[in-house]
């Protein structure tokens, strides 16, 4: 049993893309086979020329033959996704899927309306059954870091079959006039298809072999409302998918009759504002599922609604023309999108492995209720209402957006996530590492370095599960951060609190970690002054003593230097160095309860190391870096000596290339370069001059013999020396080697030559000036800047 398990465990990480994309493939036929045979029933009936109220009762008709597969058998797909293995069940599907097909095409066959709804019933059924286990086998397929990503696909996917049954249903009806079993076996060629990619799907074990079936619907019905309650999350996202679902059904008949009677297209053309729809979803699902950057980022929720609400205000406007419409079309399913990924990941991902089958199944229940009940709205508001097309948007933005009011009251994280969110993608850059380290569930006390005011707001946007700060008070009590405190449910803590309230602070943390939540303390007990980690105090150690929790080392790397941070001697009044800025977070392996203050300490500073060596893809050499500082403050001082007492970092860097373009010839084939200067603008520019080359510039100290001089650059195999005349004759040294004066080398230079040097630093990328000046190699991050001999 135990080998067998660990097979089980190992297919997922050995092949989950061949198991992922082969249920993407069965998902896709499954999806356009379902609307496709659904239009064309539904254009094969609107061919004979119904009067209002047939069409109204056949909308009524299929919606509900659509859906009631869902309300009757969902529960029992739930079942058996959970006592069976999911890719077995998946392939039975399939199966029952091709035998309704060979039904689909006798009914054809025979012209008999009667049997097309039969078709649709079974049809809905073999889907039914299939999607607890579809959506259950994502989070069995992919890593919990993939599974937005693989939802986006998911969803795009889906909605792409959609929109081909969209469009290929109405016209198979068309091209098919009476001789419909041909499009019959269209469908069934499709199903076939479906049920050979369906044994691609990765082995997974059953979840709960001993669960039993429960023949009560409505029992099972309570006992799931009785597992998702407790859990605020989870029930939300079971609602917003409802909802989801009960807009799309409201919608796609909308359009149908929107695109016949209010634009007058024909059926091709109607079916372009179902695909307009269809493909804002995918596409937004996509976006949504590459943007949570492997989390599951339910800040992305409330955006998608207050997007759905405002594009379908927009459709509501009278007079649009058809790319218009298209259009709009297009945006309010994108803002869908945005809004089902992360509902859809919630619901795989919160409930236990026991569980997962039959809650996605009560959620598949309960979105099939919200699509009867839009195909029932529908009928009662165009029958006896008399509602118009164009009203259904403006109650679906008045919808959407008082569904995001309620959200944002239940779950008020939720808009603070959005903001956050917001603010990582646009003034931040995240590279987040490790995220796998941190327990999907279960208490554990996250332990960062403490960089900046911000190191909070980036812990948050790097994981998805809520996270407990214990704040110092006295910023706890700011005006601007006790609200957002508050709805994070931020534990404050002072040093100079009574011990009674120090000991409260303390327990509160401690209870938080026993009752499963995420705490996170800055060890270092302050922010740190001088960009370096500080000693972690032992207040840690009190809030996990005898709680059996792991500590999870956390690592903010490339913090120091943000506005934030306290670089250059203060917060926030500073010019950030660049934007997006770039942060690297990396949660380490998990310590035991009982490690020590010492042994966090020196985890969190192993893993800056490792950050640190991800970092230097993104870093300069000390050439690029001169070259962008002179850029970036062309006029702010650069250095100064007795001689010159003020120069910019433009002047600097223009003096530099003209040093460079003339000594390039004298220091030619030498990788390394004498300088006997004193401390002064002309050993500065040569300096330069010397790194622009991609040379090792070698400062000789001239404070020593002429012996340890020559044995200086014996050992650097110096040469040449750059030095000045009237410095030698105050130093009385004599520089071994081939001895080249700075002043030659700067007499002579005219104008159009440091024109020349200006325009190139100016115009030129900044890899490219090393090759005005003459450099004949690159520069790296590992090669030796500069060699020194001091006196010391």
């Amino acid at each position: 049993m135990p080998a067998e398990e660990n097979v089980f465990l190992a297919e997922p990480e050995k092949k989950w893309r061949l198991g992922f994309w082969s249920l993407i493939a069965t998902q896709f036929q499954g999806a356009f086979n379902d609307n496709g045979l659904k239009f064309f029933v539904i254009f094969l009936i609107l061919g004979t020329n119904p009067t209002a109220s047939e069409k109204d009762l056949l909308v009524f008709v299929i919606g509900n033959l659509f859906a009631l597969p869902f309300l009757l058998f969902s529960m029992a797909g739930g079942f058996l996704a959970d006592r069976f293995s999911k890719r077995s069940v998946t392939i039975a599907t399939k199966i029952f899927e091709v035998c309704a097909m060979l039904f689909a095409m006798y009914a054809f066959t025979r012209g008999n309306t009667r049997m097309a709804y039969a078709v649709i019933f079974l049809a809905s059924t073999q889907a039914a059954f299939f999607g607890p286990s579809k959506y259950g086998l994502l989070p069995e397929l992919l890593p919990d870091k993939l599974l937005s990503w693989g939802n986006g696909i998911l969803e795009l996917t889906t909605f792409l079959a959609i929109i081909a049954g969209a469009v290929i249903g109405p016209s198979l009806a068309q091209h098919f006039h009476g001789r419909e079993a041909i499009a019959g076996l269209i469908f069934g060629a499709c199903s076939l298809f479906g049920l050979l990619t369906s044994f691609g799907i990765s082995r997974v074990p059953p979840a709960d072999p001993a669960k039993k079936f429960s023949v009560n619907i409505f029992s099972d019905l309570k006992k799931q409302i009785q597992l998702v309650r407790p859990d605020r999350v989870l029930h939300l996202a079971i609602a917003g998918n409802t909802y989801f679902w009960f807009l799309g059904a409201l919608l796609q008949f909308v359009i149908v009759f929107y695109g016949r009677e209010v634009l007058h297209l024909d059926e091709t053309r109607g079916g372009y504002l179902q695909a307009a729809l269809a493909i804002g979803i995918g596409v937004g699902s996509y976006a949504a599922g590459l943007l949570s950057s492997g989390k599951i980022e339910y800040g992305l929720i409330p955006l998608g609604a207050i997007g759905m609400s405002a594009f379908a205000f927009a459709i509501s406007i009278h007079g649009l023309s058809f790319v218009q419409v298209i259009v709009l079309l297009g945006a309010l399913g994108f803002a869908g999108g945005f809004f089902v990924v992360p509902v859809n990941a919630l619901i795989q991902h919160r409930p236990e492995e026991a569980h997962k089958g039959s809650v996605i199944a009560f959620a598949n229940f309960l979105s099939f209720v919200g699509v009867i009940t839009a195909s029932a709205i529908y009928s009662g508001a165009t029958h006896y209402l008399h509602t118009g097309l164009a009203s259904f948007f403006i109650w679906t933005a008045v919808m959407s957006l008082l569904a995001t009011i309620y959200t944002v009251y239940l779950l008020p994280d939720s808009l603070l996530r959005l903001m956050l969110w917001i603010a990582t993608h646009t003034l931040y850059r995240l590279d987040v590492a490790g995220q796998e380290n941190v327990p999907a569930r279960g208490g554990a006390l996250l332990t960062p370095n403490h960089v900046s005011m911000a190191d909070a707001v980036l812990l948050i946007a790097s994981i998805d599960r809520p996270i407990r700060f214990i704040m110092f008070k006295g910023s706890y009590d700011q005006p601007l951060v006790k609200p957002f405190a508050k709805i994070m449910g931020v534990i404050p803590i002072a040093s100079d609190q009574g011990p009674r309230e120090m000991i409260h602070s303390l327990r509160l943390a401690t209870d938080a970690l026993k009752n499963g939540e995420l705490v996170c303390i800055f060890p270092e007990g302050q922010m740190t002054r001088i960009g370096q980690m500080l000693p972690f105090r032992r207040g840690m150690e009190r809030i996990i003593k005898g709680v059996d929790v792991p500590i999870i080392p956390v690592n903010l790397d490339g913090v120091w230097g943000s506005i934030f941070s306290f670089a250059g001697g203060r917060f926030l009044w500073k010019f950030p160095r660049q934007i997006p800025y770039p942060v690297r977070v990396t949660f380490g392996k998990p310590l035991s309860s009982e490690a020590t203050a010492q042994d966090v300490r020196r985890a969190v500073q192993d893993l800056g190391a490792a950050a640190f060596a991800r970092r230097k893809k993104r870093m300069h050499t000390l050439p690029q870096s001169f070259i962008y500082s002179a850029r970036r403050h062309p006029f702010r001082f650069a250095m100064a000596d007795g001689q010159r007492p003020k120069l910019s970092w433009f002047s600097a860097l223009v003096g530099a290339l003209v040093l460079a373009r003339r000594l390039r010839k004298r220091w030619q084939g030498q990788e390394m370069v004498g300088v006997l200067l004193p401390p002064s603008v002309p050993g500065a520019l040569v300096n330069y001059a010397a790194m622009l080359l991609g040379k090792v510039p070698v400062n000789l100290n001239y404070t020593v013999s002429n012996e340890t001089l020559a044995s200086c650059a014996q050992q650097c195999n110096l040469k040449t020396i750059v030095t000045a005349r009237v410095f030698l004759e105050k130093v009385k040294i004599q520089p071994p080697g081939e001895i080249i004066f700075i002043e030659d080398v700067a007499k002579g230079t005219g104008f159009g030559e440091r024109v020349v040097a200006a325009l190139a630093a100016s115009l030129l990328p900044a890899k490219a000036i090393s090759r005005f000046a003459g450099g004949d190699r690159r520069a790296t991050l590992d090669d030796i800047a500069t060699i020194i001999f001091s006196s010391g």
